[in-house]
C-alpha cells in the first residue's frame, strides 16, 4: 500500500494516532513510505558515503553531512550492494 501523501513526518506515529483517535496501525497504513522510495534514498545515501569516503572524509565528516550517527556511516559503508532480479 503505497502513502497517500509521501513525505518524512516529524510527529511519531503514535503521536499522529493519539492526536487523530485511530490506532498507531492505521496512522502507519496512510503515512507509509512506498518501499521503492525508501530503497533509492537508501541507495542514494550509500552511494554518497562511498564517495566521501573515497575523498578521504572521515566517518564524522560523513556521518555531519548525511545527518546520521557514526554508527549509520560505518553500516552505510560496509553494507553489501545488492540488485533486484528481473
Amino acid at each position: 500500500m503505497a502513502a497517500e501523501h509521501p513525505k518524512r513526518r516529524t510527529k511519531t506515529a503514535k503521536e499522529m494516532a493519539e492526536q487523530l483517535g485511530i490506532s498507531v496501525r492505521s496512522v502507519r497504513n496512510i503515512i507509509a513510505e512506498p518501499r521503492e522510495n525508501f530503497e533509492a534514498r537508501a541507495a542514494e545515501k550509500r552511494t554518497r558515503a562511498r564517495e566521501l569516503r573515497a575523498d578521504g572524509a572521515s566517518y564524522r565528516e560523513i556521518a555531519d553531512e548525511l545527518g546520521i550517527s557514526i554508527g549509520s556511516v560505518s553500516s552505510l559503508l560496509h553494507a553489501k550492494q545488492t540488485t533486484k532480479a528481473s
